[in-house]
């Protein structure tokens, strides 16, 4: 997240949400994104990623519907998943490497 947060805030800022509300959206989705205000179908994919992230093997037609019944396409439900399979992949292999972030993520993690 601390890698993304700069980005985020910029979007944030474009669709009008002032400092506060962007710290208090930031703060749920790095804690507990059910507790944030989203908008359902930002909710439903994010239920859908870290569903797919943890328990891959539990997925279904339901998971896919869920996103339709949003409002989501064919394209969308596929650049989703595949970018959510995409970072666990990444990720693994970050992991699997014992690769540390970068010195500057690290500050910016901690607030310098």
């Amino acid at each position: 997240m601390t890698h993304h947060e700069a980005g985020l805030r910029e979007l944030l800022q474009k669709d009008g949400r002032t400092g506060e509300k962007q710290d208090r959206l930031l703060d749920a989705l790095k804690g507990d994104y059910t507790k944030a205000d989203l908008p359902s179908a930002d909710r439903a994919m994010l239920d859908y990623a870290l569903k797919l992230t943890a328990q891959p093997q539990k997925m279904n037609a339901e998971d896919v519907e869920a996103l339709r019944a949003e409002g989501l396409d064919d394209r969308a439900i596929h650049d989703l998943c595949a970018v959510t399979a995409y970072f666990a992949f990444v990720n693994r292999i970050a992991d699997g490497l014992g690769v540390e972030l970068e010195e500057r993520w690290k500050r910016e993690g901690e607030g310098q």
